[in-house]
């Protein structure tokens, strides 16, 4: 049985409860979340040591211990990406297949040194927001795009992620500029492609996740809901991803959308002007 280690900032959070039967699922039984470390115990639950002992994990002392036993490496704190840099750097010198959960980091600056640490080590490395898995949105034809438009439910600092990422993945890592035309209660992004196509996301409380797509030569259009198991689909494919160490997500894409979500947030202070998307991402 293969050994997967959870490193995060602290353990009783969403994606670190559901993960372990998920991927043991998934695997048939042939990985196995054996080992953790945490920054620190979580606010408002349990503590590391409480959380390693309901799921049958073993706590360790730093994260060094983690990457030395396992033969795997998740780097969790999937809403507090600013600790990535600092929970990712040991596992990626390691050389062993680690995924960091999303969002990937708060810059494209941090986006692009943790990649290239990676490449340095021939660490194998990947990170997607589990909606770019939804079934409905990989049925759409990328060809042709001019317009999406975007809805989906949470907050900008951290669940834009979860717009941002299926865009990108249909209409390419080549975002030149992103503007806020929302409101408080409603905000909203437009993003300026490549070509003159563009993407508006749009934060509903409570919506769920849909794409609109309009495809400008054909003048037609598509309409989905993510309505399906996108993070079964997602925890499938992490466990491919460990297997073969190929991961599926081309890292401009992930450095990409880091650097729309980071101008995005400048762009809010300054409504209904476009700010310009440093190059190289």
């Amino acid at each position: 049985m293969k050994k997967i280690g959870f490193i995060d900032y602290f353990l009783d959070e969403w994606h670190a409860n559901k993960y372990p039967e998920w991927i043991r699922q998934a695997s048939n039984g042939e990985m196995n979340v054996a080992y953790a470390y945490a920054l620190t115990d979580s606010p408002n639950g349990r503590t590391n040591a409480a959380w390693c002992a309901d799921h049958g994990v073993e706590l360790l002392g730093s994260i060094q211990e983690v990457v030395d036993r396992s033969d795997y490496l998740v780097v969790l704190s999937p809403d507090h990406p600013q600790f990535h840099e600092e929970l990712a750097e040991l596992p990626l010198r390691s050389g062993k297949p680690t995924y960091v959960d999303k969002t990937f980091a708060p810059s494209q600056a941090i986006a692009q040194r943790l990649f290239e640490l990676a490449e340095k080590h021939g660490t194998p490395l990947f990170s997607s927001s589990a909606l770019r898995y939804a079934a409905e949105y990989g049925k759409l034809d990328k060809t042709g795009i001019d317009m999406i438009n975007s809805v989906g439910p949470g907050s900008f600092a951290n669940y834009s992620i979860h717009q941002i990422e299926p865009i990108v993945s249909l209409l390419g890592s080549e975002a030149e500029r992103v503007m806020f035309i929302g409101t408080e209660r409603t905000p909203a992004w437009l993003i300026g492609f490549a070509g003159g196509r563009q993407a508006a996301i749009h934060h509903f409380a409570g919506a769920p996740f849909s794409l609109s797509v309009h495809y400008g030569a054909a003048g037609k259009s598509a309409a989905v809901r993510a309505e399906s198991d996108f993070f079964g689909s997602f925890i499938a494919d992490l466990v491919r991803f460990f297997e073969s160490g190929e991961p599926a997500v081309d890292p401009a894409e992930t450095i990409a959308i880091m650097t729309i979500i980071e101008h995005g947030i400048r762009a809010a202070a300054v409504p209904y002007q476009w700010i310009e998307l440093p190059r190289g991402n």
